[in-house]
């Protein structure tokens, strides 16, 4: 009877054993690898991958004053485009009205993934808001650049350093 016991416990072992599947297992290790590489920053499976993915997806997007599609975006398109699509949210058009309207006030340091980053780059330094991003993580951020179109920075680069203006969490 052990013979055929053991015999049994060995097939029983085989069979679950083999039901897994390592493709299960590595796809989203391949799919954070691929968007660690895409976005310059490391990406893990407890992060915002559907974020990450299209933040992703937008990048070397032209800049387009205006824009809204993958023709050509301007900061607040793309915003408005990642944040329709991820989160199913319209904001406001403009950087300036999305900071007023859509968003309470944070502080740089309790950015969290999908939050806002609001800047004042204009030569003149008015004191108003005139450019927007979207906060990823670790200081990353994704937005349309006038001159690269969409790019990721980091908020410590010198020149968002000090046109840094406000962080913001949209509102539900």
């Amino acid at each position: 009877m052990k013979p055929i016991y053991l015999l049994y416990l060995f097939l029983c072992c085989l069979l679950f054993g083999s039901c897994s599947s390592s493709k299960r297992l590595s796809r989203p290790a391949v799919q954070t690898a691929q968007l660690s590489q895409q976005l310059g920053f490391k990406v893990h499976r407890k992060d915002d991958l559907p974020l990450f993915r299209e933040a992703a997806s937008w990048l070397g997007t032209p800049y387009r004053y205006g824009g809204q599609s993958r023709k050509g975006v301007d900061c607040s398109g793309l915003v408005n485009q990642i944040y329709q699509h991820v989160y199913h949210h319209s904001l406001a058009r403009s950087s300036k009205e999305i900071a007023a309207q859509n968003c309470r006030k944070i502080r740089k340091n309790k950015l969290d993934s999908g939050d806002l980053v609001f800047f004042n780059t204009s030569k003149r330094k008015r004191k108003g808001i005139n450019h927007v991003g979207i906060f990823l993580k670790n200081g990353y951020f994704i937005h349309a650049s006038t001159s690269r179109g969409v790019i990721i920075s980091h908020l410590k680069e010198d020149y968002y350093r000090k046109a840094w203006k406000q962080g913001g969490k949209v509102k539900n």
